[in-house]
This record gives C-alpha cells, structure tokens and sequence, in this order.
C-alpha cells in the first residue's frame, strides 16, 4: 500500500499540479445534503485507478465536521472483477457555495473537484477539473438515455475536454 500512495503521489505531482488552462465555472450552489448518497459513474476520462473500472460508485455521506466521507469502488477490468474500493476525504472550497471540493486520497494534498453541472433534482451530475484532465458523468440510475448522453458529451465537450478520451463506465 505505501508503494501505491508514493505512486499516486509522483503521478498526481506530474498530472495533477498541472497549471490550468481555464478556470471551469461551477454551479452557483450545491445543496450538500441533496448531494450526498450513491452516484453511478456513467462516463468519465478516468484518472489512473479508475481506467479499466466497471460498476463504479462514488457514495458520499456528510461528517459531523463538514468534511465529506467518500467511497468509492468498482469492479476492475470486468463485470465480475476484483473489488476495488477507495476512500478519500472530500473538503468543501470555502467561499464556493458547496460547488468546489477538494478530494484528499493523500494528505496534504487535495485535488481540485469542481461540481459543473447538477440538475434540479440532483438525479445527474458532472465534477469537472481545471486542468482538463479527468472528468467524470455521474446518474443516481445506472444508466442514462441515448439523448442524455448525447447532451452531456456534448456538454463536457464545450467546455474544452478531447471527448474522444471519454470512456463509457460499464454497470451492470
């Protein structure tokens, strides 16, 4: 495990530090408590740990002290693939309105999660990053219409991602 963190910590130095290009404009406010729960990742240009993932949940429950306690697991490689599961700590941005976090897999380091876009009835999501590196498409259902896919590559793609990074999560 702690050959994983130093890995993690190299790469997220390399990729993650990155200057951004642009600044993604979040949405003006996150009601947290309606956030909070089980999102199935339905596509994403996936970070490293996440390339090969299948059936990927992110699950979020709010702390007593505001931070925001993440699980996220998936299956690795296939349908029926190991259990992968990982537990980052996620802090609101002040000043943001609940719509910036960072997401803390390693301390101190905290990297940049940007809530872009949410629907009304908090049923969709999109958490984007400024560098333009990873981005990931996110449903209470586990899986989502032709047409809002559509909509939402075409989203993600506006606002400067190679969508032909965009890889589609399989769930089952």
């Amino acid at each position: 495990m702690h050959d994983f963190k130093i890995i993690f910590l190299l790469i997220f130095m390399v990729t993650g530090c990155s200057m951004p290009t642009k600044s993604l404009k979040t949405v003006p406010s996150v009601d947290i408590n309606s956030f909070m729960g089980d999102w199935y990742v339905i596509a994403h240009i996936p970070a490293f740990i996440e390339k090969n993932a299948y059936n990927a949940i992110e699950s979020y429950k709010l702390n007593d002290d505001g931070t925001i306690q993440t699980t996220f697991t998936f299956n690795e490689a296939a349908v029926d693939g190991e259990k992968k599961q990982y537990n980052p700590k996620g802090f609101v941005v002040k000043g943001t309105d609940n719509a910036e976090w960072g997401m803390q897999f390693i301390w101190p380091i905290k990297a940049q999660y940007k809530i872009v876009y949410v629907d009304e009835g908090y049923k969709n999501t999109i958490v984007a990053r400024d560098a333009l590196d990873y981005v990931w498409l996110m449903s209470r259902s586990k899986s989502l219409p032709h047409e809002d896919i559509v909509k939402f590559t075409a989203m993600i793609e506006a606002m400067g991602y190679n969508i032909d990074n965009l890889r589609m999560v399989p769930q089952q």
